[in-house]
């Protein structure tokens, strides 16, 4: 076998219609280990039952009810129809098709497929089309159904009918998120390359928001509630640029970097989210980031992975994927926050003036609706789609971009491959490649190296620095790789001299111990009943600590049933704290102030165990080193 350590050349597509990587579908890969059993605590929890429960999905305008008719339908099955082909779960099949099917039913025969009444048209927020666009495409990838294909050919040629005679135009929320309805139009246009799908593009192209025209909004909170500032629309931005070359051509110039650099300069956290509760609030560690923004912002780094090649995409994906998203989320997956802090020290409903910019008082509760239900709907895409970016096809064979339990079952010219991951990363840093042919083939298998790695080696041998392992060969029978990835837990600079801690991909936080009350209660005719209540969880620990060392111990543990587990983690730090004055935040007895009244120690060091960010639903991440 032929092995090469290379930087990828990922800017020889930038000027380049095509992609760089395919996503395979959710029939092609199937999840292992603790992979499996995160999607399996999904199905049964929360984002796989809102169909049985909640009136918004279950009773939805969409399928012939009653109940919303915009957008949370779509983002449900955005998340639910890969869950459901990713677990084969025939139930959970059957009902993605019983909305996706309910959905074309009711389609006009012009094609107009959102459900509104002809004279409402005009005035109908037109992103619910661009979202079940993106989301028919995603059904059609899955099932290969060509009967949901012309559905969304047919929703697609309406939409350029209405747009170009003026009929239908973008306004407020379309406005700002035109480019998610490229996501359809390339599916189509992969496979009907007709004038149209151009000139509609370019239309939503022209209507739409320059969102890098709004990049000087973005650098202090305004503590007004715009769209222009909204986190979700900044999100999903990041990727515009890329959807738009990949449909329309043209010069890439990677706006993305340019925005993400800005953003985090502004508004970044340790997790490697932005914040924003629900418009941009700075880089206080006290402010809060909506659970939208962490899916959407994964979704962006897996686009971005796939049209570019650059690998900073996987990079930040992971991140977030293993720190920002089991934060916000039970144990049980049955209830989530609107918003997420990194130090967060309490998760109860402000009695007056609440912490956030612009979000109400129970943003920050586990529930089923804290805030809004956009994120009840929607949370559902993240593990999936962080499933289907475990393999993608590249030109040359197959790339594996994320460490991740997962098992591809493909073919390339003619013979049936398979590439099986065998590992518990994050929580370990090692990763076994099992590649198994019927038959002599040909092709490569890439392996992205992870940035945080000091050392890696490829079945017992060390190898230089790079960012990718090649592993070219005539594939043929069984064939076993190890690769193992080394590196030391060890701080990071936060803004206002304060630091937090990372090992491999996993932020760390101080745990605090917790106090859970469940609330049950109806409003809006829509019952908060267990295990769909509402969760007051309190302190039963100091939390006022720094950092009275930088050194870190590693200790590691069985991988739990429940990967994300707030009682038994797979891994933890043993770190030296002391004691500091930290007050509350002005105002406030359950928000730790952004910075402690002084950094000297006012305990001797105390021996502490951190926990993996998303594991722990009370925490302090960002601490300060101690003096004296």
């Amino acid at each position: 076998m032929m092995r090469e350590v290379f930087s990828m050349d990922h800017k020889r597509c930038f000027n380049r219609r095509h992609t760089m990587y395919q996503a395979f579908t959710g029939g092609s890969i199937s999840p292992r280990g603790w992979m499996e059993r995160q999607l399996k605590l999904q199905a049964n929890g929360q984002a796989g039952q809102l169909d049985q429960f909640w009136p918004d999905v279950r009773d939805s305008k969409w399928i012939g009810g009653t109940a919303e008719g915009w957008e949370r339908v779509p983002y449900w099955l955005d998340g639910f129809i890969p869950l459901a082909y990713l677990l084969r779960n025939e139930g959970m099949i059957a009902r993605a098709e019983k909305y996706v099917q309910g959905i074309i039913a009711q389609q006009q025969p012009d094609g107009w497929i959102c459900p509104c009444k002809d004279e409402e048209r005009a005035t109908y927020d037109i992103w619910a089309l661009l979202l079940i666009g993106k989301v028919l495409a995603l059904y059609c990838e899955c099932t290969g159904s060509k009967q949901v294909e012309e559905a969304l050919y047919r929703a697609m040629k309406n939409a350029h009918h209405e747009f170009s005679t003026g009929h239908v135009k973008l306004s407020g929320w379309s406005a700002f998120r035109w480019y998610e309805g490229l996501v359809g139009l390339k599916y189509l246009k992969d496979r009907y390359p007709e004038a149209w799908i151009d000139e509609l593009a370019r239309i939503w192209q022209e209507q739409g928001t320059d969102m890098p025209s709004l990049m000087p909004q973005w650098i202090r909170p305004m503590n007004v509630w715009r769209l222009e500032t909204h986190i979700v629309n900044i999100c999903m931005s990041i990727k515009y640029e890329a959807l738009a070359c990949s449909v329309l051509g043209g010069e890439y110039t990677n706006q993305a970097e340019v925005l993400w650099k800005h953003l985090e300069k502004y508004n970044g956290t340790a997790a490697g989210v932005f914040t924003g509760d629900e418009c941009l609030a700075g880089t206080e560690n006290n402010q809060g980031t909506e659970l939208c923004a962490v899916v959407e912002l994964m979704y962006s780094c897996e686009r971005l992975l796939e049209l570019t090649g650059d690998p900073i995409w996987a990079e930040r994906l992971e991140k977030i994927a293993f720190n920002a998203l089991p934060a916000t989320i039970s144990d049980d997956m049955w209830t989530h926050q609107y918003v997420q802090q990194a130090n967060q020290i309490c998760c109860t409903v402000f009695p007056n003036k609440p912490m956030w910019r612009t979000n109400n008082g129970e943003s920050g509760v586990f529930g089923l609706e804290p805030g809004f239900g956009c994120c009840t709907a929607n949370h559902g895409q993240g593990w999936p789609k962080l499933m289907l970016n475990a393999f993608l096809r590249s030109e040359d064979g197959i790339y594996c971009p994320v460490m991740l339990p997962a098992c591809l079952n493909t073919e390339i010219n003619g013979v049936k491959v398979q590439v099986e991951m065998v590992t518990d990363y994050p929580f370990r840093h090692s990763c076994r490649y099992i590649v198994r042919t019927d038959a002599p083939v040909d092709f490569e298998l890439k392996i992205r190296v992870p940035a945080w790695a000091d050392q890696v080696k490829v079945d017992g041998v060390k190898i230089g620095k790079a960012d990718c392992i090649s592993l070219g060969a005539t594939w043929s029978g069984e064939i076993v790789t190890e690769v193992e990835l080394s590196g030391k837990p060890h701080l990071v600079k936060r803004p206002r001299d304060m630091a937090a801690v990372e090992y491999g991909p996993l932020v760390f936080s101080l745990p605090i111990e917790a106090e859970y009350k469940m609330r049950e209660y109806v409003r809006d005719n829509v019952e908060r009943k267990a295990p769909y209540c509402d969760w007051d969880i309190t302190p039963k620990s100091d939390w006022n600590y720094g950092f009275a060392s930088a050194r870190f111990t590693v200790e590691q543990h069985d991988v739990p049933e429940i990967p994300f587990s707030s009682k038994a983690p797979a891994v933890t730090l043993k770190a030296s704290m002391a004691k500091v004055d930290w007050p509350y935040a002005d105002g406030y007895d359950t928000v730790a102030d952004v910075t402690p009244a002084s950094r000297k120690a006012i305990s001797a060091p105390e021996e502490k165990q951190l926990y993996p960010y998303g594991c722990a639903k009370l925490r302090m991440t960002e601490m300060p080193r101690t003096r004296g």
